[in-house]
């Protein structure tokens, strides 16, 4: 007994360690962005700044149009997590519960686009989206406009769905038990109905877990906005970031203020659905 407790102590202090060891840019981020371009440039380190003042916040957020760059990424984030989840529910759903013909061969596909990077498919699916039929000003051929570039659509489309997402669905559902199916059958339910009344309220786990992972990697995409946008309007807050960098060099301390209030709204969304996402980890079978 009391080695196990020797052990478990071993084990949360060198947690503990690791976890401060990954804070250490989270609290350089939060800890510039208080601090004075002098401060930074001074050969000598200090952690905490010597006044902790709002003005960097201040003089970020009056630099440039934040509350549209923030709208954009908050309506591109939101509308991308919620047709994700309804998509990749409804496939994972399909692969785990229902048998069709060529369903193993379906999904071996799919998981084939786990071992593709983004950047491989950026520039077919880019000009798929520039030469859109009827859209942009072009004709039904797919010329003479722009397509959906710098467009909200242009922008979630390639991103409402996703192997990892119809992966972790198909690993949830594939632990409900039979009779769940067999007892709906029996009340007349189709398949659809099925899913909607039974499967999709007891997905909270699940859905939490891919809509945190799916929020956080939208919100953050740098390359694929930068791709898709040509105009202030269409800016989101992580291209947004680059205006702090001029050719007369960079504005840290503005720059890690804006930082922190972009990193915000998903370290807020991951408070919130923390105990869903563990679980969800968990009961999808991935570790």
């Amino acid at each position: 007994m009391k080695k196990k407790k020797w052990e478990h102590s071993i084990w949360i202090v060198g947690m503990t360690v690791a976890s401060l060891i990954m804070m250490i840019p989270i609290i350089m981020m939060f800890s510039t962005s208080f601090k004075t371009m002098e401060e930074i440039k001074s050969p000598v380190f200090h952690l905490l700044p010597e006044h902790f003042s709002l003005v960097n916040y201040q003089n970020a957020m009056s630099n440039g149009n934040w509350l549209i760059y923030f709208r954009n990424s908050i309506c591109i984030t939101g509308t991308a997590v919620v047709f994700s989840l309804l998509f990749n529910s409804i496939a994972g759903y399909a692969f785990a519960r229902l048998k069709f013909r060529g369903s193993r061969i379906m999904f071996i596909l799919l998981m084939v686009g786990l071992m593709m990077p983004p950047q491989v498919t950026m520039l077919p699916t880019f000009l798929i989206l520039a030469k859109f039929p009827l859209m942009g000003g072009n004709n039904l051929l797919g010329a003479g406009g722009t397509g959906l570039v710098n467009t909200c659509a242009g922008l979630v489309i390639p991103l409402i769905s996703g192997s990892y997402g119809v992966f972790m669905c198909k690993q949830f559902y594939e632990n409900f038990p039979r009779s769940l199916d067999e007892a709906a059958e029996i009340d007349g339910a189709g398949k659809w109905r099925t899913y909607f009344m039974i499967y999709l309220p007891n997905s909270k786990a699940i859905l939490a877990t891919l809509g945190l992972l799916k929020a956080v990697a939208v919100w953050n995409d740098y390359m694929w906005p930068l791709v898709m946008t040509n105009s202030e309007s269409m800016k989101t807050v992580q291209l947004a970031l680059t205006m702090f960098k001029t050719e007369s060099g960079v504005q840290w301390n503005q720059m890690m203020a804006a930082a922190v209030l972009a990193a915000l709204p998903m370290f807020v969304l991951f408070l919130c659905a923390q105990k869903y996402f563990i679980q969800g980890i968990v009961t999808s079978g991935l570790k």
